[in-house]
């Protein structure tokens, strides 16, 4: 749902600011790569130091890099095989700096064993998940799910999550515990999305293999 309708307005935002970086002489994967190191620094720097207004709002300044470089390249009409896989391959380390940065403040002075690991399990999870469609397409398979928690989902229940905790430091009493909320949400949420598409993949698979060995038969019967 967030794909298909924030990612369209948010598009259509920034725009104009892609325009302007174009006429800057900025280069899709240049935006690529600094939105990267800025969500990463964001996520390593104030997470875990349990700042996490300050680490969110950072993160979210650098989140929309991921909208800015696939509409300068359409711009440019320079969408490209290296362009999507730089932009796929670096999407999982800046979730994996997110999800870290939580790992870290848990394991340390949040001291908070499990929700170390609901972390943990988030970040591995989020990687699988993405594993699970990329490698069924590359079998030649549709993979014609997305499942109940994508990766912008688990982005926005996170980060919005761990931003309102942050106000914990400004004086909000007891809204530290949204983060703990979410983490179990997204855990949740990504496991059940892990199934959707193992399941759609077995699905696939079995109708691919079914076709193939049908396709053999009608092939020998013809020869004979």
């Amino acid at each position: 749902m967030l794909n298909k309708y924030a990612r369209a307005f948010f598009t259509r935002v920034l725009t104009p600011f892609a325009a302007f970086l174009i006429r800057r002489g900025v280069s899709p994967d240049a935006v690529t790569l600094l939105g990267t190191a800025g969500v990463v620094a964001g996520a390593l720097v104030f997470f875990p130091r349990g700042e996490f207004f300050w680490g969110t709002i950072v993160i979210t300044l650098f989140v929309f890099s991921d909208l800015v470089d696939g509409n300068m390249a359409r711009q440019l009409g320079r969408t490209s095989r290296w362009g999507a896989f730089l932009d796929s391959t670096l999407d999982r380390v800046a979730d994996g700096a997110i999800f870290g940065g939580l790992a870290l403040w848990y394991a340390g002075s949040g001291g908070d064993n499990m929700l170390c690991a609901v972390s943990i399990f988030c970040l591995a999870s989020g990687q699988v998940v993405s594993y699970t469609k990329a490698r069924g397409e590359a079998i030649g398979l549709p993979v014609a799910v997305n499942g109940l928690v994508e990766r912008a989902e688990r982005l926005v229940i996170t980060l919005v999550a761990a931003g309102l905790a942050g106000l914990h430091t400004f004086g909000v009493p007891g809204i530290q515990i949204l983060l703990p909320i979410a983490l179990w949400a997204v855990a949740a949420g990504s496991l059940v999305t892990l199934i959707q598409r193992m399941v759609t993949v077995r699905r696939e698979s079995a109708e691919a293999d079914a076709e193939a060995a049908a396709a053999s038969s009608q092939e020998s019967g013809t020869g004979s």
